[in-house]
């Protein structure tokens, strides 16, 4: 997949020109349509007026290559965390919800539950051992308080992982590091829970959890690794069409030795 023709599609192109002359002209094309520009991330040139304009050292560092596709697997992250935002905030919701119609709910439950006992019989179901009934049963008995504390941990958890979301998904530099410290923190709970009783569900979570940690801190040099951000700016802008082409100018330019 062209990663760069596939958000141009959806973007537009993004053209830019530069005041350098030598550059200028090889970003430019002269056409039946009038003057067309190179889009610095595709490629293509583009009939019309250009987007940008001014010293190439002050163009807009459009993603390449690689680097684009890096922003896409961002955006993937940021809906995965958007999601488990929305399960937390839900959860919160319903935990607030269960407090404030605790009793009610408990007075239904202990009404109720007598009236399944002979259809359980029927299917060898022993409600008295039924560990969802011992498991209603504890949660009737958490106090209000315990209650409001774990609606307001899953708000602040809803939080951070929508924080986390939009860091991703403007692949801000800051957000990454919040992903990779974040997901960090919970993996020894999840490999604690996956010991505990092994689903599928928590196998793939802690699997796609570990997946990410590893590639952001590998692929975008975060605390230091692989030259860190130094080297990151420097992969950047070696990709950049500006320095490309700056490159050729360079080197096209017969030197003048005294």
């Amino acid at each position: 997949m062209d990663w760069a023709l596939r958000t141009c599609s959806w973007h537009g192109h993004y053209t830019y020109a530069p005041d350098e002359p030598d550059l200028r002209h090889r970003l430019q094309v002269k056409t039946v349509a009038g003057p067309a520009w190179r889009c610095l991330r595709c490629g293509t040139f583009v009939p019309g007026d250009p987007v940008g304009s001014g010293p190439a050292d002050e163009a807009p560092e459009v993603p390449r290559g690689q680097l684009l596709r890096d922003r896409w697997i961002l955006k993937l992250l940021a809906i995965d965390r958007g999601f488990h935002g929305v399960l937390m905030l839900a959860g919160g919701l319903l935990v607030m919800r269960f407090r404030s119609d605790r009793q009610s709910l408990a007075d239904s439950f202990e009404r109720d539950v007598p009236l399944l006992k002979p259809f359980a019989d029927q299917i060898g179901w022993n409600l008295d051992n039924s560990h969802l009934v011992h498991w209603a049963d504890e949660l009737f008995a958490l106090s209000g308080t315990t209650l409001l504390l774990i609606a307001i941990f899953l708000f602040w958890y809803a939080a951070l992982h929508f924080v986390e979301a939009v860091g991703l998904w403007l692949s801000k530099r800051w957000g990454e590091y919040l992903s990779v410290i974040a997901t960090s923190v919970f993996l020894p709970l999840e490999i604690y829970e996956l010991i505990e009783r092994v689903t599928v569900f928590k196998v793939v979570a802690l699997l796609v959890n570990l997946a990410a940690v590893v590639w952001l801190v590998w692929r975008k040099r975060l605390f230091g690794v692989r030259g860190g951000w130094a080297a990151y700016h420097r992969e950047h802008s070696e990709a950049s069409l500006l320095s490309v082409e700056r490159a050729a100018v360079a080197k096209n330019t017969p030197h003048r030795t005294g």
